[in-house]
């Protein structure tokens, strides 16, 4: 047994803030470059085809190591990796906020994204093993969320702000003096990891494959509006993609201590096997509607960076209001229950969207109604989900669930994406006016409607009862501290949003 956290501990009052933080960042360094992009190029010489590698970097690294990150809050530690990973991620941002060449800054942006692949698993693992199933569990969940939420339409307002007031250098640096108040916050508010039994052996060959497996699948999905789906550079990628991940599955089915124990999406973990196939749906459809909506408001209604990160104000509201009814109606509902409901009123937000995004369209009648609806479903599926993820899970491969629910979402991203521009591209045709582009982004729309149906769906298929009882509760459980340190307050994607600029 590994990494039990001191049963007689009850989680510090700055625990739950440290947490909060890491879901905040890692959701703000996926989107905060993007507008920073061409003041990149310019000032440090990208070459036209190279520049989008500052965001591709920091996907493949944080998407190909998200596995290993989880794995190892279970073998080396929670606190050592979370520490370790602050550590990284600090270093590489102050050493991308100083690049003087273009390879300089992708490197930094690489080492960033394997930063967030240690930080975004474990900390949804502290809060499974600290607060006590719940209501305290519900609102750590809910914020956890929430956090991940505001990082991302945060990320999107302060990089065009940071741009045009400090220069591109500062999206970058504005990390490190948060990382270093949360590297000291955590060396005080982190429970310290108690070990009792032998070290397990760690799954050297399991963590390469499906590190390799994860990044090729991450970079053919990344770079399919470079290469088109049916080319050979894209089908290539995808089919060692496909030939490293099946030989991942074949040796963890025949390891003693793997890296991803398979029985965890077996029968008996219908929850976690839901959970990751909603987790997928979600994020393909949610991520993709973050990145049209952006385009819709600079390239259609004419928006500046700054207005159209403001106009993602209305979304984090809904988050929130929807991870309040689930922290409040979860204990009555179940898991379930919120997902399928979250999911379709997510999918009715974005169907909404898809009505009303047109060449004319304005604030009040295209973004706001279908900001709201949208976001209170998704807000609302955060505290199942990460509770679904995690249930029945044994203390000691919490950071194994954890890191491959992130896994999952990252994935679905990434995918989703990919397939909704090729999506939009058809819609649009050769117009590049500005009804040709909505025409486009309705259709994008229309499609993440009806993958978080398809969500929905499963999860209703797959969740299975709710059980009539609770799980037990992790050592280290603790009643309620989060009403200490809870204020008044999940994918913004890697891509999200995207300058597109040469077609407006």
């Amino acid at each position: 047994m590994v990494n039990k956290v001191n049963s007689n501990a009850l989680p510090g009052r700055w625990l739950l803030p440290v947490l909060l933080t890491v879901q905040f960042l890692v959701s703000l360094d996926m989107s905060v470059v993007n507008i920073a992009l061409p003041d990149m190029g310019d000032d440090l010489g990208f070459a036209p085809d190279s520049l989008l590698w500052v965001v591709n970097a920091y996907a493949l690294a944080f998407g190909g190591l998200l596995m290993l990150g989880g794995r190892l809050a279970d073998l080396a530690g929670r606190r050592r990796t979370l520490l370790w990973g602050f550590a990284v991620f600090g270093v590489a941002s102050l050493a991308g906020g100083l690049a003087l060449t273009p390879w300089q800054l992708v490197a930094a942006r690489a080492v960033q994204g394997a930063g967030a692949a240690a930080l975004a698993p474990v900390a949804l693992v502290l809060i499974t093993v600290n607060y006590a199933e719940g209501p305290a569990r519900s609102r750590a969940l809910g914020l956890w969320g929430v956090s991940g939420a505001l990082g991302g339409a945060v990320g999107i307002m302060a990089g065009g702000v940071l741009t045009d007031w400090v220069g591109w250098r500062s999206v970058m640096l504005v990390n490190v003096p948060v990382v270093a108040a949360a590297l000291l916050a955590s060396r005080h508010g982190v429970p310290v990891d108690r070990r009792t039994g032998p070290a397990p052996r760690p799954d050297v060959t399991g963590a390469l494959l499906v590190t390799a497996g994860t990044a090729v699948l991450v970079l053919g999905l990344v770079r399919t509006e470079t290469y088109a789906w049916g080319s050979g550079t894209t089908l290539g990628t995808l089919g060692v993609a496909a030939v490293l991940l099946t030989a991942f599955v074949a040796v963890e089915a025949h390891k003693r201590e793997p890296l991803l124990r398979l029985g965890l999406l077996g029968s008996g973990h219908r929850p976690v096997l839901s959970a990751n196939v909603f987790s997928l749906l979600m994020s393909s459809g949610q991520f993709a509607a973050f990145y049209f909506t952006s385009l819709y408001l600079q390239e259609v209604m004419g928006y500046g960076a700054t207005a159209a990160g403001a106009a993602f104000l209305p979304f984090c509201a809904g988050v929130v209001a929807g991870s309040t009814v689930a922290t409040r109606l979860i204990g009555r509902a179940g898991e379930r229950a919120l997902l399928v409901a979250g999911g379709l009123l997510g999918a009715a937000g974005f169907g909404w969207f898809a009505l009303t995004v047109e060449a004319g369209g304005t604030f009040l009648g295209s973004i706001l109604g279908p900001s709201l609806v949208a976001s209170v479903g998704i807000g609302m599926c955060f505290v199942p989900l990460g509770t679904a993820a995690t249930r029945g899970v044994a203390p000691e491969e919490t950071g194994m669930a954890s890191g491959l629910l992130n896994s999952s979402r990252q994935l679905g991203g990434s995918l989703g994406l990919a397939v909704l521009v090729t999506v939009a591209a058809n819609a649009t045709g050769t117009g590049t006016g500005r009804a040709s582009l909505a025409e486009g982004y309705a259709a994008a729309f229309t499609v993440s409607a009806g993958l978080l149906v398809a969500a929905a769906l499963a999860t209703a298929v797959l969740h299975g009862r709710r059980p009539s009882s609770p799980a037990p509760l992790s050592r280290g459980s603790a009643p309620d501290p989060a009403a200490r340190a809870c204020g008044p307050r999940r994918d913004a994607s890697p891509r999200t949003p995207l300058l597109k600029r040469r077609r407006g």
